[in-house]
This record gives C-alpha cells, structure tokens and sequence, in this order.
C-alpha cells in the first residue's frame, strides 16, 4: 500500500461493470483477503496520532488535579483511584463528542470526519428514544435536547478539572476521590439524554463508562473492587458471545486489514485456500478459538490472584490481547476503548491487586450492579433484536444486527432535502474524495467487507428479494451503517439503530413514494439457536416479508455468494 495513495484493486472498469454484483464483489473479496481495505500508510499514521493526542488529553486533565503534580513523574500519581475516575470521565467525553468509536475515513467519514456533537447541539437533527415512555415522544430533537446534550459536556468538563475529596487512608491516598454529586449528576444527564435519545447513550459507549462512573458512587475500597467486576464481565460477557460459528470469519477478515501482517502470503493463511475459498482457514480458527479462550478464561486469575507472578502473567497476555486488537486497527476505529482498556489492565488489576471480593464494606450494591450488567449481557445473546450489541457485549463476534438499503436516485435527492444533517450522502461523500468512475472501487470494497462476514452472504440474498423484480438496476446498495452517519451522526456497527425507527422518522420528513426505498433488516443470531431472523420492509409502505436464514448455510458459502437459502415465515402485501 502507498503511503498518500490507498492500495484498491485493479479492473478494467469497463468489464467488471457489466458484471453481476456477485461478479464485481469476487475481485474485492480476493483483494480484500491478501492487502484489505489498502489503506494508505499515512491514514493509520494519523490514527496513531490521535490515539497519542487521546492519552496526551488525559495526561494533562490529570494533572490539573490538586495533589498530582509533574508531568514526567507518572511513577508517583499513574495508580491514584482519583487517577482512573478522571481517566473514566475523560474517555466518557472523548466518546460523546464523536473523536472516539466511528470517528474518520476508515469509519466512511470523509466530509466532516464526525458526526456527534455537530448534530446533538443542533435542533431538528434526527432523534431516536428507545422506548415509548412519557415526555420522550417524537423523532426530532428540540432545543431542550441540545441543552441536555451541552449540560452533560460542562458537567462532565467540571468533574474533569475537579480536586479530589481528601485522604482515604484504606485506599493509600492523599487526594481522594471526585465528590460525589459531581457523579450523580453525570449519571443523571445521561440517564435522560438516553431516554430521549439512545444514539448519543451507546455513543457515550455507556455500557463501559457510564457502568464504571456507577461504582464511583461507592466508598473507600468498593469502588476498586465493583470496577474490576465491571472489567470481568466486559470481557467475559465479550468471549461468551464468540462461541458462535461467526467469529473466524472475523478474525480473518480483521487479519487480512491490519497494518502489522504485511506480508500477503501471510494474510492467505488465514483463509481456505486462496483464492477460491475465502472461508477462515486454520490459522483464523486457531487465533478465534485461543483469543477467546484468553477473554473467558484469564480475566478470572487475574481478579483471583492478588498479586504476585501469576498476575503479572495474567495481566501481561490481557495487555497483548488489547494491543493485538489495537495495532490490527479494527473497522470501527475502537482505538482509545483498548487504550483505556490496557490502562484499567494495570491500574485496578495491577496497581491494587491486593483488593478482592473479600475487602467490600458492602457487597450489596457490588452484587446487585453485578447482576444487572451479567443480565444485561445474557438477555442480549438470547434476545438479539431487543438489545444493542453494545450493552449485549458481543464486541467483534461478528453477530450483529445489519441492514442494507436500497435507495433510487429519486430517494437520495429527497434525504438530501428532507433531512437535517451535516455529512451528505455516502456514495456522493465517495465520489468527492474519489472522483465519480472510481468511487464504485471503493464502495464495492465495502460491500466485500460486509460479503466478508457471515452475514454478508444474506445480506446480499435478501437484497433481490427486496428489490422488484426486473428494477434492481435503478438502485442503489447502501449499507444501514452509512445511511445511520449521514441521518443521526453516529454509528458504529449497529443495526439498531437503522431499522424501522430510522426508516419511519425519514420517511416522515421525506415522503418516499412507494419502492423508492427498500430495507433488508438482518436480526443477529441468538445464541441458543442457529438461525437469523430479517425482514423485509418498503418505507412508505411497511413490511412486506420475513423469514429466517440458516448460520449453517451462510458460513459454507463464499463471499460473493448471493444464493443463501431463504424460508419465509410470512408475507405481507406489497
């Protein structure tokens, strides 16, 4: 790959245009399994650099803090409580704002690169509740949303730059830990904001900081301890969800885009038998089944060991865990989430390992917020469609809810109109930043990302379903991810937050005539079963089909397979 210039493949355009899509994704797909997307060194090079502005960001907000002094004495204040509250709250912020999960070019953001705060601070954006409860109403965000949304960014920015309460002696530290109404009313902002709004919640990734920012409101040593409780069943909650015939294909299809395998030879190990079976070889089952193994098995002795060589081994493989996942730089970017991760790694597993179950003041609430979040994690493996994969923990499983959009011209120009946003349109995003012939590489390279993943093979099955029969020319395929960052400003690999709330809060602001605009909606597979539920939905006119899918036939196709057997449950009319 260049260093300004992306590596993509090489067609006569001509040609592989008069193809099917089958036929065009065949070529992404091989150039995907020996180079990847071909990202241009430089890109990842400004990643790095935005990770290293992420911990320089943190390094400097810590020190604000009174007690904590020296910049390049990290030795004497890295492992202070007050230190990981900060580091919490920062990470929180970092997330809400839109530099965190989603941000850039390898998320599709070209013009601008976020999202976020350029439409949570600005009325009439789209809004999604996530339940029918009172004074939540409605899909469009109102000055009092944005007042929500900025009252949580100062509030969050007041705790950041707060001093510390005072000595807790059982805790060996001087400064103490951020009062305690500064976390209530973090909590409480966000708590609202989410019932009004669950894009700007899961954008905070509030399963993961918002959970921590909860043990904050315990005392003394318990909140060591409910944090570490929260770490363990992020990553057992996370392994759990790869038992699934899924993950490898994910593995494969992360190995083959990271900057760290070089060498193509390498990357074709970890299929079949390149070219012509792009299913997860050997080498991808062996990483799947062994990171997996690594997620389920070791943050239990680490939380057990209390010190000593076995938890310095222990928290040794968790940090290369994060680091693997890091420098393979993910689709999705969640670049600072393994940072932070690695930081909790040592800080609360480390720097206090001698803390365990048996130190808790009061176990009850530990206990109860532990069963609240484990629950939330098996619900969300055994009920899919209700929760996002986010709070469900099925982090890279490679089990998620999808959707794919069949758009005409006539529809794009309406969402251009209709709604209030900042990006435009993805295929308009693709041919400003690669000139209009060539913009159909790069968005085929997407559609083998998605062919590349199990679901991908349904995905593109269900899509001539969707479409009617003898019009598929006058569409075009836009994957639900893209349409969610032009229409909410955020996304990161859920289907939640594209399906029918999405679509019916655009077609009441862009009356899509019917057939103008077709919805594939894939549910996730639920773990006690080995099928995968989807609907087929016309936005002006509503549901018209669904069914299942079968893991097992998805997972022996190529792909570039469009063929996947399809047993519908129940028609509606057109």
């Amino acid at each position: 790959m260049g260093f300004l210039e992306p590596e993509l493949p090489v067609v006569d355009l001509a040609e592989w245009s008069k193809g099917t899509r089958s036929e065009r994704i065949r070529p992404m797909a091989r150039h995907w399994a020996e180079v990847g997307f071909g990202t241009p060194v430089a890109l990842h090079l400004f990643y790095v650099g935005k990770v290293g502005l992420y911990v320089l960001g943190g390094w400097l907000i810590v020190l604000c803090t009174k007690g904590i002094d020296g910049f390049t004495n990290v030795g004497d204040w890295w492992s202070e409580p007050i230190v990981f509250q900060k580091v919490v709250l920062y990470t929180l912020l970092f997330e809400v704002v839109g530099l965190g999960c989603g941000f850039g070019p390898l998320n599709n953001r070209f013009f601008p690169p976020f999202g976020s705060i350029l439409y949570w601070l600005r009325p009439k954006t789209i809004r999604l509740p996530p339940w029918r409860i009172p004074l939540t109403e409605g899909t469009t965000r109102s000055v009092v949303d944005v007042v929500l949304y900025a009252a949580l960014l100062v509030m969050t920015v007041i705790a950041l730059l707060s001093n510390g309460t005072g000595p807790v002696p059982e805790l060996d530290t001087t400064v103490g830990l951020l009062p305690v109404w500064q976390i209530v009313a973090v909590l409480a902002l966000l708590a609202v904001i989410g019932l009004r709004d669950k894009v700007i919640f899961l954008a905070a990734r509030g399963e993961v900081y918002a959970t921590l920012t909860v043990t904050f409101l315990c005392t003394g040593v318990d909140v060591i301890v409910a944090a570490k409780v929260v770490f363990v069943v992020i990553w057992m909650g996370a392994a759990i969800s790869k038992l699934n015939k899924h993950f490898p294909f994910v593995i494969s299809t992360m190995m083959s885009n990271s900057p760290v395998f070089r060498r193509k030879s390498l990357k074709r190990k970890f299929f079949e038998n390149f070219p012509d079976d792009l299913r997860p070889g050997r080498l991808s089952r062996l990483f799947a089944h062994g990171a997996t193994a690594v997620e389920l098995l070791v943050p239990l002795v680490l939380f057990f060991s209390h010190g000593g060589l076995v938890t310095t081994i222990a928290a040794v493989v968790m940090v290369g865990f994060h680091l693997g996942i890091l420098t393979a730089v993910p689709m999705g970017v969640p670049l600072e989430w393994n940072v932070f991760m690695i930081f909790g790694v040592l800080v609360l597993f480390v720097a206090h390992a001698d803390l365990g179950l048996g130190d808790l003041h009061n176990p009850v609430p530990v206990a109860v917020l532990f069963v609240v979040i484990a629950g939330i994690v098996l619900a969300g493996n055994l009920f899919p469609r209700k929760i996002s994969f986010l709070p469900g923990m099925r982090y890279y499983a490679g089990n998620w809810d999808t959707t794919m959009w069949c758009v005409k011209p006539s529809a794009a120009e309406k969402i251009g109109r209709g709604i209030v946003a900042i990006a435009s349109m993805p295929q308009a995003q693709l041919e400003r930043f690669y000139g209009k012939d060539r913009a159909q590489i790069p968005m085929y390279m997407g559609y083998a990302f998605r062919a590349m993943n199990t679901h991908g093979r349904a995905l593109f099955t269900l899509v001539h379903r969707a479409m009617p029969p003898g019009h598929e020319d006058e569409y075009t395929l836009t994957d639900g991810e893209r349409i969610c960052s032009t229409a909410v400003g955020w996304n990161f690999g859920d289907g939640h937050l594209h399906n029918e709330q999405l679509i019916a809060a655009m077609q009441e602001r862009c009356h899509f005539e019917p057939g103008e605009v077709r919805v594939v909606l894939l549910d996730a597979q639920p773990i006690h079963k080995g099928i995968q539920a989807y609907r087929l939905v016309d936005a002006a006119t509503g549901e018209f089909e669904r069914g299942v899918v079968y893991v097992a036939d998805m997972v022996t196709r190529q792909p570039w397979a469009d063929d996947v057997p399809v047993h519908v449950r129940d028609n509606a009319p057109a």
